[in-house]
């Protein structure tokens, strides 16, 4: 990720449309794209996590490239990889229309070869800071995944492990060897 500029969310909202962008404590950060494994491993994802939420009635799976305002004071909006909120949290339709003004419940990032390690590490920071309870950060190349807790206590999981959705997905598990496939 290379630093291009820094911007107030209304400037960041105009240019979000023609590429790929986080907005970090208004620092915009051009995202690469998505080389096939790590893409292959959002789908799967978001797949999963998707018809489990839809299953149990649970609330919402966010795609890729949706932009979650964090926090408007810091200027910050994020697009996860993939992202869950509660049924009971989820704003009105027109709310919705832009970027999302609520943090999620659940945020995945998939690491890609290109990221820095610094970014992500940021990143979860903004995450758990603003309220999410739980972060996945997924690396393919790896083949792990580390689970960050609101109360930002960490656990690794490797092959063999399986991942779990906690409080915030209750009963959902996936074998790490059906991420990683």
């Amino acid at each position: 990720m290379a630093t291009i500029q820094t911007m107030l969310i209304e400037e960041f909202a105009a240019i979000s449309e023609s590429g790929q962008y986080d907005l970090l404590q208004g620092e915009l950060l051009c995202m690469p794209l998505a080389g096939g494994e790590q893409g292959e491993v959002t789908a799967e994802l978001a797949r999963v996590v998707g018809n489990f939420v839809v299953e149990h009635a649970l609330g919402r799976v966010y795609a890729a490239e949706t932009g979650f305002v964090l926090s408007s004071e810091d200027r910050t909006v994020l697009a996860p990889d993939v992202a869950f909120v509660e049924a009971a949290r989820i704003p009105p339709r027109e709310a919705r229309r832009g970027f999302v003004p609520i943090v999620p419940d659940l945020v995945v990032e998939v690491v890609s070869p290109s990221d820095r390690v610094s970014n992500v590490n940021d990143k979860v920071d903004a995450y758990l800071q603003a309220g999410a309870q739980l972060v996945w950060v997924v690396e393919p190349v790896r083949r792990r995944v580390t689970a960050y807790a609101s109360d930002r206590s960490a656990r690794m999981l490797i092959e063999g492990d399986s991942l779990t959705g906690g409080d915030v997905l209750p009963g959902f598990s996936l074998p790490l060897t059906d991420i990683f496939r």
